[in-house]
């Protein structure tokens, strides 16, 4: 098991100003971290990927799409650009050093057609992320894609429908991932939405219902820890929380309150649940 941060928490864009944090996170005991990636330059993140590992760190990546670059637009123009978009991600994480680019790369965060998805849409985010995984197995990355509660997107909102359409992209470097958080909100049974994709599940976010320190929150950890130990999940446990620090990415995630006492309180004792947890001790 590998235990991670979502650097989110602090950040949007990764600079030298942060190289500190990264010496932190090591000393507190993480073994990676997860690298926001929207500012797609790789020369800027073969930066960021040295002092990973200078410091011992392993990482991942995290990214979203946009309306004007989105895998399910209805013009292929938009589903062009989506595809670039993902391939210019594909080519930070490989200059970072990250081995998976997580996330709802499937279509537009927050954008919604104020229906459910149709089979178009359906089919056109299979083409797109089969043509993405071709240029992630190039660069040994793979993509995770993620599931998001139905006030966040409408395309995919349950670990079931995320499996299989990973399953119909049939692609060795797509993948899903299981996000506490989302489950939290979608899942009837937690312990049946980890079945229902454990052929496909390569990655897990740690997140509580309030987005603040896991295990202080309403998830059933017992029930989630459980279902992943139960087949036989061996991959990252990566937190992801988001506070007040950035006030453009607190307005996006919603965060209007302080709920935890500062980043590193988080951080730690995130850490300390998680090891708890799932190594007993």
């Amino acid at each position: 098991m590998k235990y991670g941060m979502n650097l989110l928490l602090w950040t949007s864009g990764v600079t030298e100003a942060h190289f500190p944090l990264l010496t932190n996170l090591k000393e507190w005991g993480f073994d990676g971290v997860e690298l926001p990636m929207f500012d797609l330059n790789p020369d800027h993140f073969r930066k960021i990927g040295a002092e990973l590992t200078k410091n011992g760190l392993e990482s991942t990546a995290v990214t979203v799409c946009t309306p004007e670059e989105n895998p399910i637009g209805e013009t292929a123009a938009v589903r062009q650009a989506g595809l670039e978009r993902l391939k210019k991600a594909i080519d930070c994480c490989h200059a970072a050093g990250a081995t998976k680019l997580c996330g709802p790369i499937h279509s537009a965060l927050g954008h919604f057609s104020g229906a459910g998805r149709t089979q178009d849409e359906w089919n056109r985010a299979k083409e797109v992320l089969s043509q993405a995984g071709d240029h992630a197995k190039a660069a040994g990355v793979t993509l995770v894609v993620e599931y998001l509660n139905r006030f966040e997107c409408y395309f995919l909102n349950c670990a079931a429908d995320d499996a299989q359409f990973c399953r119909e992209v049939n692609h060795p470097n797509v993948k899903m991932m299981y996000d506490t958080f989302h489950a939290n909100i979608e899942e009837k049974s937690i312990t049946q939405a980890v079945k229902a994709c454990a052929d496909q599940l390569v990655h897990v976010h740690i997140s509580e219902n309030d987005r603040s320190t896991p295990g202080e929150g309403g998830v059933n950890w017992d029930e989630s820890f459980s279902a992943l130990k139960s087949v036989n999940y061996d991959g990252w446990l990566m937190i992801e929380a988001f506070g007040l620090a950035l006030p453009d990415l607190a307005a996006a995630t919603r965060i209007w309150r302080r709920m935890f006492p500062s980043e590193e309180y988080l951080a730690k004792n995130g850490l300390k649940f998680m090891k708890t947890r799932w190594e007993g001790k």
